[in-house]
């Protein structure tokens, strides 16, 4: 019998194995918090384990709180510390964090008290939160009688600063491709298109103004456009249309958003810089972008004007957004009005005048905020004199005209 040679190369793999790999990328996602405490001497003999909260805030998804304890956490030290705690304020399990607690010096020579995982070797590594109400800091975080004779104090105020870094980690492939995908410039593109007027085929006639567009952008981004230019309802002098209520401006900030997808600039588009006519302006545009539809830009208003909130403006901005179901604005507008320091003040503008006419039941919703915090309040304070510039302390009247 004969046999076969089997050779060596028949053995060898047909080709060397491929190697492929893949990283592991651990980083801190950061926030920060400022967390003012005034009228600190009305907080002392709060009792021992009971706290100050800050607002909450979100960092890398979780949402956080400052506690502070002016007559310190723990029974045994008897008051003689205050406590300092960032808490995690939302669900979560194992949650790791690095943290930073600051009490600032307010005398100007940045001799700031420091506890801070940033920036050093942690000898366990970063903090794990097992739970919702999971607390980092420290039960004698300053002795009271050396805090009260110090520069962290000032004008009975305490000013502390928090950062938050949540740790998270991700695994990444290969990556085979590197190509630079530029951000879309559509809007940029539908401006131009308006700014040159070229292919408008309707017109508007807003407070003797005209205005020229095109139908087809129109009804794509607005329902109510889209009914009256190609509905069955449609206006059979739909080339040129009248605007009944509403000023030129605002229509004119109205169609920038259609085409551009931002707000205008409406110091340049209005000519006017004071605050109090921008605030105007904003609530002028709310209600044109609620009347057409356009909840995006009803948003941004709403967003806007919760910014702006003050004295001579805060009524008739309350009453707008009653009227156009803009329930966040007509949260953050109860609340401030509900602050003692501005409630009388508020009480004398004519914008409140309007909203007892016009909208009677929040003021029943406003009863409640004033009392609520009323039951919390630490004390009253003299209300503020200072109001939007161009005005006085009595205000405007809802929805006035804009002056250009």
């Amino acid at each position: 019998m004969g046999g076969s040679k089997i050779c060596r190369s028949d053995l060898q793999p047909a080709s060397a194995p491929s190697i492929t790999t893949s990283t592991s990328l651990t980083h801190t996602v950061n926030g920060s918090h400022e967390f003012k405490i005034t009228g600190y001497s009305l907080s002392k003999g709060l009792g021992i384990g009971k706290y100050i909260a800050s607002e909450t805030f979100e960092v890398g998804a979780y949402q956080w709180a400052i506690y502070f304890y002016p007559d310190g956490k723990s029974i045994e030290d008897n008051a003689a510390y205050v406590s300092l705690f960032i808490a995690l304020a939302s669900e979560g399990t194992d949650v790791r964090a690095l943290f930073e607690l600051k009490l600032l010096d307010q005398s100007g020579k940045e001799r700031h008290k420091v506890h801070s995982h940033f920036g050093r070797m942690l000898e366990s590594g970063p903090y794990t939160l097992k739970y919702r109400g999971s607390m980092w800091g420290y039960k004698r975080f300053f002795k009271r009688t050396s805090l009260e004779t110090s520069d962290y104090l000032k004008d009975d105020c305490l000013s502390i600063h928090c950062i938050v870094g949540v740790v998270q980690s991700r695994t990444e492939g290969p990556q085979t491709y590197s190509i630079a995908v530029p951000p879309s410039n559509m809007g940029e593109q539908f401006g131009r298109l308006l700014e040159s007027g070229k292919g408008t085929d309707v017109s508007f006639e807003v407070d003797g103004e005209i205005f020229a567009a095109h139908k087809l952008v129109l009804a794509a981004r607005s329902p109510v456009f889209r009914a009256q230019l190609f509905g069955p309802m449609k206006d059979r002098h739909s080339e040129c249309i009248k605007i009944e209520d509403m000023e030129a401006p605002v229509f004119k900030a109205l169609l920038y958003f259609i085409y551009w997808d931002v707000l205008p600039d409406m110091q340049e588009l209005t000519g006017l810089n004071s605050k109090w006519a921008l605030t105007l302006m904003a609530q002028h545009l709310l209600a044109a972008a609620d009347r057409y539809g356009l909840d995006r830009l009803r948003l941004l208003c709403e967003v806007q004007l919760c910014e702006e909130i003050a004295i001579n403006t805060v009524a008739t901005t309350l009453a707008l957004a009653e009227q156009h179901h803009c329930l966040q604005l007509k949260a953050v507008c109860l609340k401030f009005i509900a602050l003692p320091e501005n409630l009388r003040a508020v009480m004398q503008t004519d914008g409140f005048e309007y909203l007892n006419v016009s909208c009677p039941s929040v003021l029943t919703e406003l009863l409640e905020h004033v009392a609520k915090v009323g039951e919390h309040s630490l004390s009253v304070t003299r209300y503020p004199n200072e109001v939007l510039d161009g005005s006085d302390v009595n205000g405007r009247r809802v929805m006035q005209r804009i002056q250009i």
